[in-house]
């Protein structure tokens, strides 16, 4: 139905108060524009800083409530208008794709023939899910032929037991050194001449699992100053690092990382850029071996410092993919939903135990309560643009997504300089209760034994669990449980 519009019959007082009343929207109007941005364009190299060396950065705040996250002690700083993000119900979700969308892009039809990029979240995970072979540019040397093979449990997008290889050594100045060709040393090749293998000099040696993917939407969008703010609560004996690394498709803008082991990504087309090169061999125009990033990226061409004879490329017209197939990967991961508790959340001994963990001090890393920011703020240096579905959104990663020492560091170094060697990344604990082989390495096969590999930063929560009662205990691992 037509909504009929009165006519307006204008007097002299009528035309002073019309005048107010349009000086006062244009006024709110302004301070309701989403013209935050965040950046540190002209912040030195991040390569160059070690720990805790990011305070000395400029940063711009991202969004106006800066700091929404909730402390270990209960307090919170929040926004009017921030909702829960959705959850997927982790029990069901590999029986229903509407289960893991949570509103951002079309949700589409079935798929049909080949998937088209960025057309619906079902295509995207459709181009998630597709295996890559030589003809598309696979390898030469790589681990995986999809995406999926390392995210897809208990569905696409999620943890797996798949581990990558990095090696490296340290120089007599005690430098950490990659291996020759990079610290990631693929497990695949095109021919069995050039597989890569771990030279006797690279005695640094570690595997990384791969990582949980659903929800990652939500921790692209948390705004710099929540996690430098998160830091700063911290006590000094427990405070994370924070580094600031290049955004690949703003030019190199620096933004605090957040993705990763070592936090090397802050956001999710760098990330899957990244992971398109390093992990399966596939060169795009956001990350190929003229683009802008450091020198391992030529791990396209050599093994090991072995240049790779032309033969065992099937694609060799450079880059292999034109940015389409990393698009989708990004936007099928900003379109799912977080990991959800179990149902109930674990019951009355799993919310005993969420109570013990915040008392014992985990909490202070294993973050329980963040919100993002707000929608219409431009993050990645401008790249991309915080959406409705995404923004000023409640979640529950249990991280701070800092980098800390807990005395299980693998020896790597990536975007965060020396000083970050022995640190790893909070890794976030929601949809932990899929995963059976835990922490980096995916050594530790019980929650306990997670629990008693902490040290470092970690040495008092860890000494303060091994103080509670069998009861307690039992508790705060049926809270893990619960995750």
């Amino acid at each position: 139905m037509e909504r009929r519009i009165p006519r307006l019959y204008i007097t002299t007082k009528r035309v002073k108060l019309l005048v107010l009343a349009v000086f006062v929207m244009g006024f709110a109007l302004l301070l309701a524009l989403p013209g935050t941005v965040e950046g540190q364009k002209g912040a030195p190299d991040a390569s160059a800083f070690g720990a805790n060396d990011i305070a000395s950065f400029p940063v711009d705040p991202e969004a106006p409530a800066a700091g929404k996250f909730q402390l270990a002690s209960g307090g919170q700083i929040t926004s009017a208008g921030e909702t829960e993000a959705p959850t997927a119900d982790m029990d069901r979700i590999a029986f229903d794709d509407n289960l893991l969308h949570n509103g951002f892009t079309l949700f589409g039809n079935p798929v049909v023939g080949e998937p088209v990029p960025n057309r619906s979240f079902r295509d995207n995970k459709a181009i998630f899910e597709e295996q890559e072979t030589i003809a598309d540019g696979i390898g030469p040397t790589y681990n995986a032929q999809s995406c999926a093979e390392c995210h897809q449990n208990p569905t696409t997008g999620g943890i797996s037991q798949v581990t990558e290889l990095r090696a490296g050594h340290l120089n007599s100045s005690g430098v950490f050194i990659e291996a020759p060709g990079g610290s990631l040393i693929h497990s695949r090749a095109t021919g069995a001449s050039i597989a890569e293998f771990v030279p006797d000099s690279e005695n640094i040696r570690t595997f990384r699992t791969s990582l949980n993917t659903l929800g990652d939407g939500f921790v692209e969008c948390i705004a710099n100053s929540t996690l430098l703010s998160i830091r700063d609560s911290q006590p000094s004996g427990q405070r994370g690092t924070a580094i600031s690394v290049p955004v690949v498709e703003a030019n190199g803008v620096l933004r605090i990382g957040r993705f990763g082991w070592k936090a090397q990504h802050a956001s999710l087309l760098s990330f899957s850029g990244d992971a398109y090169l390093n992990e399966m061999g596939i060169t795009s125009k956001f990350q190929s071996v003229d683009a802008f990033r450091d020198p391992r990226a030529i791990v396209e061409n050599t093994s090991l410092g072995v240049v790779i004879p032309p033969q065992f490329d099937g694609h060799p017209t450079e880059p292999e993919d034109e940015g389409e197939d990393v698009e989708a990967f990004a936007n099928f991961m900003r379109a799912t939903r977080a990991p959800g508790r179990a149902e109930n959340n674990g019951g009355p001994n799993a919310a005993a135990g969420e109570t013990l963990f915040n008392q014992i001090g985990c909490a202070v890393c294993h973050v329980s309560t963040i919100t993002t920011a707000d929608p219409g703020t431009l993050i990645n240096g401008g790249a991309f643009t915080v959406p409705v579905e995404l923004g000023n959104k409640i979640i529950h990663p249990f991280s701070d997504f800092l980098l800390h020492d807990v005395g299980t560091g693998d020896g790597i170094v990536q975007n965060g300089g020396q000083g970050t060697r022995n640190m790893l990344r909070t890794p976030p604990l929601w949809g932990v209760r899929t995963r059976n082989r835990l922490m980096h390495d995916g050594a530790s096969l019980t929650f306990n034994d997670a629990i008693q590999r902490h040290g470092g930063q970690a040495t008092s929560a860890r000494n303060a669990f091994n103080g509670l009662s069998s009861t307690q205990k039992s508790q705060v691992i049926a809270f893990l449980r619960s995750l």
